[in-house]
């Protein structure tokens, strides 16, 4: 392909056993902190202090429409070794039922929970369509960049949309936000990726999209990315719960498996303090798997896997969509001003 589909890089910075059940208890990860632990010695032996904390960095993956129970019953053996790390758990998405805050099961509503911590009667965002997202609830990435401008950040993506529109790159009621390290904008390029019959061009943007992400990743080591991988969602509304979706959460399994690999290698290279977590926007219905958007319990039913070492008690809890944003935010340690935190709806999982 004559196309050249490297990362964009927006702006210039410096980078300074699954037989789980699903409580999900895994407390491992001895080979990381050793790891870790060996190179805080080797930097001692330098006359380094052994007081300086690591750098802290986080990359989330949204998986799109797996319910739990199909993550629970598929051989995952990536998620598996990042949950032996952390941990897993059953999560949820739908908001607080019969009440404003109540969000749709669908893809855009979950992303924008994710990013601002908040239910769809704040950021606005109640379809995949006619978005018009309510800025004044500062994303994920809004933050970072506002309290410590230095930070990098990295979006890898199927749908352009998430960038330009719910994130509002470029746009003044976002405080003109740049992302550093981007690709994104695939599915407009027939081209490079030609359309095939029920989306599957996707499949072969999910392989771009996650290799470019661990190649960042691995060579740059972006303090916030998000990631974000559609194929699965093609699958079920094309056949429902059966073997091809089956098929497609095993390959979603393997990209997200490059990306930790990657994330592990920073970590043993680099000493930082990474943080990775995976989860899903939406689950499915229990009828044929095909659909999504309401609010039965196996379309609100989701999960996370990260592997936090930090994890507190709400994580096993079945925490919601909108407790990630304030455990990110925990991880990197930064501080949330006081006219942000006064909007989330959600609470940090880790400590």
């Amino acid at each position: 392909m004559a196309t050249n589909y490297s990362v964009r890089v927006i702006r210039e910075t410096r980078y300074v056993g699954k037989r789980r059940d699903v409580h999900g208890l895994y407390w491992t990860g001895l080979f990381l902190l050793g790891v870790v632990g060996l190179m805080g010695i080797t930097g001692a032996a330098h006359g380094e202090s052994d007081a300086v904390p690591a750098e802290a960095k986080a990359v989330f993956i949204i998986v799109d429409g797996i319910p739990a129970d199909v993550i629970e019953r598929v051989a995952t053996p990536a998620l598996d070794d990042i949950a032996a790390a952390g941990g897993y758990t059953r999560a949820q998405m739908g908001g607080p039922m019969g009440t404003p805050a109540q969000t749709p099961t669908v893809s855009a509503p979950g992303y924008m929970s994710l990013v601002t911590g908040t239910w769809a009667d704040k950021h606005n965002v109640r379809a995949n369509d006619e978005l018009e997202p309510n800025y004044d609830y500062w994303s994920l990435f809004r933050l970072a960049k506002s309290i410590e401008p230095p930070l990098t950040t990295g979006l890898f993506s199927t749908w352009t949309d998430n960038r330009t529109v719910l994130l509002g790159q470029g746009l003044p009621a976002t405080d003109n936000l740049a992302i550093d390290y981007v690709a994104d904008g695939f599915e407009h390029d027939s081209l490079g990726f030609p359309h095939r019959e029920h989306d599957q061009h996707i499949e072969v943007i999910d392989r771009h999209v996650a290799a470019e992400a661990a190649r960042v990743i691995a060579a740059e080591g972006p303090h916030l990315s998000w990631v974000y991988l559609q194929y699965t969602d093609d699958v079920a509304h094309a056949s429902g719960d059966g073997p091809d979706f089956d098929a497609a959460v095993g390959v979603m399994d393997g990209l997200v498996g490059q990306i930790w690999a990657a994330v592990a290698g920073r970590q043993a290279q680099y000493g930082e303090d990474w943080l990775i977590l995976v989860t899903t926007d939406h689950g499915r219905d229990a009828e044929t798997g095909q659909d999504h958007g309401g609010q039965s319990l196996r379309e609100r039913t989701t999960w996370m896997v990260t592997n936090s070492q930090r994890l507190n008690p709400a994580y096993y809890s079945q925490p919601e969509m909108v407790d990630i944003y304030p455990s990110i935010v925990a991880h990197l340690g930064l501080p949330i001003p006081q006219q942000v935190a006064a909007g989330l709806d959600g609470s940090s999982f880790i400590d």
